[in-house]
């Protein structure tokens, strides 16, 4: 990465930065293992949002990484149990970003708010052993790809310090970034009959023929 004349290089910042960053309020990009691309998260979804360079009050994910979080989150699904347990397996093993209908009458609390629209709310599920220590501190996380308006998502770290101002730091990933081709997380619909819908194809459907394919894949696993 290059920079402006007179201007100081940046660089990714330790685990002790990221964490000090998140406890202060502000958007942190945090790496993926391949194939997915880095994320923006913050504890305020408006933060997500002006780091992003969008509306402050667009819909973001809720970063369903911490577990007590995540369980409380089943009471306002309207889903029986073996959709339940499907859509936490998506999150918890194939790292999807996923769809799940709101429960009719529930009121979701103020802090799932900015990730529900139209009765739907939009989860995150990567939980990367080695960011665990900086994301459990914080049970409510609000998540988005990497990018700026117009861009793709970051797919490295040095992408993603071109990318974001200086206000946003970079963690510095836990292994080198590799040459493996990288995309934002696949979005799957979970509707109360168990049927699964592609909403957007990313990184996990990728290797399949068609999205139909990879979710009969899912289905069957």
């Amino acid at each position: 990465m290059t920079s402006a004349p007179g201007t100081p290089s940046r660089a990714p910042v330790s685990a002790a930065r990221a964490r000090e960053a998140l406890r202060r309020g502000a958007a942190v990009v945090l790496p993926n293992p391949a194939p997915l691309t880095h994320v923006v998260t913050a504890t305020r979804a408006r933060t997500v949002n002006e780091a992003k360079g969008r509306p402050s009050d667009q819909p973001v994910a809720l970063w369903a990484h911490h577990p007590e979080t995540l369980n409380s989150l089943r009471d306002l699904w309207a889903l029986p149990s073996a959709s339940a347990q499907l859509a936490q397996r998506l999150l918890a093993e194939e790292h999807l970003t996923v769809l799940v209908p709101v429960r009719a009458g529930a009121t979701p609390p103020a802090w799932l708010e900015p990730a529900v629209k139209d009765g739907w709310m939009l989860l995150f599920g990567a939980r990367w052993h080695p960011l665990r220590p900086l994301l459990d501190e914080h049970p409510v996380l609000y998540v988005s790809s990497a990018n700026r308006t117009g861009h793709p998502p970051a797919a490295t770290a040095e992408e993603a310090l071109a990318m974001f101002p200086a206000t946003v730091p970079v963690l510095e990933p836990p292994t080198p970034d590799t040459a493996v081709p990288r995309r934002a997380t696949t979005t799957v619909r979970v509707h109360p009959d168990g049927r699964l819908e592609l909403h957007r194809h990313g990184a996990q459907d990728q290797p399949y023929a068609t999205g139909e394919a990879y979710l009969r894949h899912l289905q069957d696993h």
